[in-house]
């Protein structure tokens, strides 16, 4: 029996533990991967989404991939690699990865291949 903790990995019920570490599924004070040095990956639907954006860029146009459920470190790596991948410049700004151009068919090929829900958004 489970405890009523969780049923494949997503929390059902709980009483009186508080907040949950969404890594390890114990409770925050208890957690063990946050003293561990680990932070805890940006919460998603599970879902990427792939849009493009030219707002406050003087018309340029970026790419953004957003809803990778990855902690910072994975997602600089990610970032770096698709951008070697798309061969152009770009950052990660709160959990967003920003390509430079417009790279959508690319991402959803790159991001579907590596194992990942993908979504376009946008027109």
């Amino acid at each position: 029996m489970n405890n009523g903790r969780f049923a494949r990995g997503a929390l059902v019920y709980s009483t009186g533990e508080g907040r949950l570490c969404p890594v390890c599924g114990k409770p925050v004070a208890g957690c063990a991967c946050r003293r561990a040095g680990q932070p805890a990956p940006a919460r998603s639907d599970g879902i990427v989404r792939v849009a493009r954006e030219t707002k406050g860029r003087g018309g340029k146009g970026v790419t953004l991939v957003s809803g990778v459920a990855l902690g910072e470190a994975a997602l600089q790596a990610l970032a770096k690699e698709l951008k070697a991948r798309c061969g152009t410049g770009g950052t990660v700004r709160d959990g967003v990865i920003e390509l430079q151009g417009e790279h959508r068919d690319r991402l959803v090929e790159e991001l579907g291949r590596r194992g990942y829900t993908v979504k376009r958004a946008g027109g």
